[in-house]
């Protein structure tokens, strides 16, 4: 009969789990151990139980093939170590030279500040005067253009405001004013619009005849 295939996961039974590690673990010493006769290779192997328990097969001296294997690693790894290595000196290096500036900045700010000013001589004072003084000069610059840049949109400002009062006064004037028929007469108004009564009246006193036909030969 075909055996079915083993999942391989962790076996969470304890007794299964060391019958299991007693039977692999020998038939892995036993091929170690093949190997070694069948190829003339020098094989060994290194096994750790879940106790701590050391297994271990070797087809010659032990010692000597570890030894043989130290030298192989340090001769395929040494040269990416030692790329490492470099690399690591090179960071610290850098971190040297930044921790540096950052302490001499830190010192500079509080010299700014007016602290730690003991140990600076009549240059360094001079120096740290004129540094201060340019950078007044580049703030009261930066702020006087901030303030006639709010002055000037204040103007703006207040020069649309009168804008739309003299809009709208000049609209309540026009609403306000009274139509021509509601506007008191003056006088010459009144002697005018007599005379134009009068002489309407002497109009109406002609005399016209109405004829209907042929006119007369």
């Amino acid at each position: 009969m075909l055996r079915g295939k083993i999942e391989i996961k962790r076996i969470e039974n304890v007794t299964s789990r060391q019958v299991t590690f007693s039977k692999r673990r020998k038939g892995l010493l036993k091929k170690a151990h093949e190997l070694s006769v069948l190829c003339d290779a020098q094989v060994a192997a290194i096994v750790f139980s879940q106790n701590g328990r050391l297994y271990d097969f070797a087809s010659s001296d032990m010692k000597k093939i570890m030894e043989r294997y130290e030298i192989y690693r340090r001769e395929a790894f040494g040269e990416e170590r030692l790329r490492k290595e470099q690399y690591v000196q090179e960071l610290k290096k850098e971190m040297a030279v930044m921790m540096h500036k950052i302490e001499h900045l830190q010192l500079h700010c509080r010299k700014v500040m007016g602290q730690d000013l003991d140990l600076c001589s009549v240059e360094e004072l001079k120096e740290l005067t004129i540094q201060i003084e340019k950078s007044l000069t580049i703030v009261r610059s930066r702020k006087a253009k901030l303030n006639e840049d709010r002055i000037a949109k204040l103007k703006a400002e207040i020069a649309g405001g009168k804008c739309v009062l003299n809009e709208r006064s000049r609209l309540q004037q026009m609403f306000e004013e009274k139509p021509l028929w509601m506007q008191p007469r003056s006088l010459e108004s009144e002697k005018s619009a007599a005379s134009c009564g009068c002489g309407n009246m002497n109009i109406s006193d002609v005399k016209t005849d109405l004829f209907i036909g042929l006119p007369e030969s």
